[in-house]
């Protein structure tokens, strides 16, 4: 009895529903041509997105803040590799600035060295300058030039505006120069503005000469510019080799302190001229012969 009256209830219920499932379609379509027909549901499909919109909103949020995150993310990340890249640009350029701030230094140099090379009748060759000792007791270079480049003991060294020193020992490759502001340095010299000869010696300062046999009553000005006078044998004649800035002429001694400024920058110098002098060219012919 149970089970059948189960089966019934079951039978009337489908029919209902299928009955209420037409009614939907039917009162739908009738709304569709109604709407399609005259626009009367409008107002309500407004009402109904207006009243859907703050809920839309709010499901879009998540979405749309987290579109804004990973794209202010990606703009700082490329703002930052941006920035990196143009610091890096940056230092590149400056480091070749410096570069060419260099090359154009050491261009205006060999320009300077050609141009008093053109300046004198002697054989030269430029070398660059190894190293430099600077110290009171020993003011001497190294370059790179040897014997094998023709260099020899005594050689004569000038730079593009004066004289620099002398080698003192030559060697395969490489040759160890005396400057003429060593202590143990001595270059016979004369005044160009008269023809006084004397010599010159090192002080054991970079930028100071000294003329210790100057007479009192000897023709001499501050300013007088002193050059090689080709005596001794090592430096060719003509040569700049200072500028007389000091003398004290002292009564109670039979000679003035005078002293001069070198010519040539030799705490600055990197490249020089070695001199090879019309004699010394006809010395090695001869000995050649």
């Amino acid at each position: 009895m149970v089970a059948s009256n189960e089966n019934n209830n079951s039978s009337g219920r489908i029919p209902a529903l299928g009955f209420r499932f037409l009614g939907l379609i039917f009162v739908s379509i009738l709304l569709m041509y109604f709407d399609n027909r005259d626009g009367h549901l409008e107002t309500v499909r407004k009402s109904i997105g207006a009243a859907v919109h703050p809920v839309r909103v709010i499901v879009d949020a998540p979405i749309q803040l987290w579109t804004w995150l990973g794209k202010s993310i990606t703009s700082r990340s490329n703002l930052e590799q941006e920035l990196t890249q143009h610091k890096t640009e940056k230092l590149i350029t400056y480091g070749r600035l410096q570069k060419l701030e260099a090359l154009e230094a050491e261009n205006k140099r060999l320009r300077e060295m050609l141009n008093a090379r053109s300046k004198v009748p002697d054989k030269t060759r430029v070398t660059e300058i190894m190293s430099i000792n600077a110290n009171p007791y020993n003011h001497s270079l190294i370059i790179d030039a040897g014997t094998q480049d023709g260099v020899f003991d005594g050689q004569a060294l000038v730079g593009a505006n004066g004289v620099i020193g002398q080698v003192i020992e030559a060697g395969f490759m490489t040759s160890l120069a005396m400057l003429i502001s060593d202590m143990d340095h001595a270059l016979p010299v004369e005044v160009i503005r008269n023809g006084l000869r004397t010599i010159v010696v090192g002080t054991g300062k970079i930028d100071s000469l000294e003329l210790p046999f100057i007479v009192n009553n000897a023709d001499i000005r501050i300013g007088d510019l002193l050059v090689t006078s080709g005596f001794g044998g090592a430096f060719p004649a003509g040569y700049p080799v200072a500028t007389v800035n000091s003398v004290k002429r002292l009564p109670q001694e039979p000679y003035a302190k005078v002293t001069a400024k070198p010519a040539a920058s030799l705490e600055q110098a990197r490249e020089v001229l070695l001199i090879f002098s019309l004699i010394d060219q006809d010395e090695e012919t001869a000995e050649d012969e």
